[in-house]
């Protein structure tokens, strides 16, 4: 039976309360700061190719539309993170965290030592915008929905634990507090206006549990790699190599 409008954004929201990568323990170690050092050069190193595939994924979802208003409307999640000449972008502002962690930039932007499973994750959710449905390919950014009380966790944890943070350092996850929200109301009206079948709204559904799935894959990586008893895989960044200097 097909959900209401309402019924249907309850169920997505559910989703994002049961299974969002906030509740995956490294995230509680990296935000009370309990992460090392190194550990958080991991989650810097590995977190920046999910970055950097998330303005692929949104040049794969443009390139199947054919409506020019969606097309307007999506592009401007490029230009956030690749930048513009006015905006930095988010990639750039990525990338000077770590600098900020002491990792040497280059080395991150070249994408080597990024575990497997990281690669698989978002090489399999750039695949998923670029081969399923619109609706299936809008409905798996809904994570974004969850994003900004991440954030602003993140913000203060970071702050409160770490000497390398400050405004400049965090800038990503600040500029993120008022990009999201745009991002996410246009998404989510789309998606309700859209998903106006069962079939379809199950569909949506199942597309924001397989993001929620890419997104704890990556720190399920990271915990199993860098958190006793690591256990890094062949090609995975090794610590204390690719450093600029020695961040405290």
């Amino acid at each position: 039976m097909t959900q209401t409008r309402e019924a249907f954004e309850a169920r997505l929201r559910r989703i994002g309360a049961e299974r969002y990568h906030d509740k995956h323990p490294f995230h509680d170690m990296l935000h009370s700061g309990r992460c090392t050092p190194d550990q958080v050069r991991a989650w810097v190193i590995n977190r920046y190719y999910y970055q950097h595939t998330i303005p692929m994924k949104d040049a794969a979802f443009m390139s199947r539309v054919e409506e020019p208003a969606l097309r307007r409307a999506w592009r401007s999640r490029i230009e956030d993170h690749d930048g513009t000449a006015e905006n930095e972008g988010g990639i750039e502002r990525w990338l000077r965290l770590a600098d900020a962690v002491g990792l040497d930039r280059d080395y991150v932007a070249s994408r080597q030592g990024v575990l497997p499973a990281t690669r698989f994750a978002c090489d399999a959710y750039v695949r998923f915008v670029r081969d399923k449905t619109l609706l299936e390919a809008v409905a798996s950014s809904l994570t974004e929905l969850f994003a900004p009380a991440i954030h602003a966790n993140r913000i203060e944890g970071l702050l409160a634990h770490y000497d390398f943070a400050d405004d400049r350092s965090l800038s990503y996850f600040k500029r993120r507090l008022s990009e999201a929200p745009k991002d996410v109301a246009f998404g989510l009206k789309w998606v309700l206006d859209h998903a106006d079948t069962q079939e379809k709204q199950d569909a949506a559904a199942a597309a924001l549990e397989f993001k929620t799935d890419v997104l704890w894959a990556q720190l399920d990586a990271l915990h199993s790699a860098y958190v006793a008893p690591a256990r890094i895989p062949p090609g995975g960044w090794q610590p204390g190599t690719h450093l600029i200097r020695v961040a405290a």
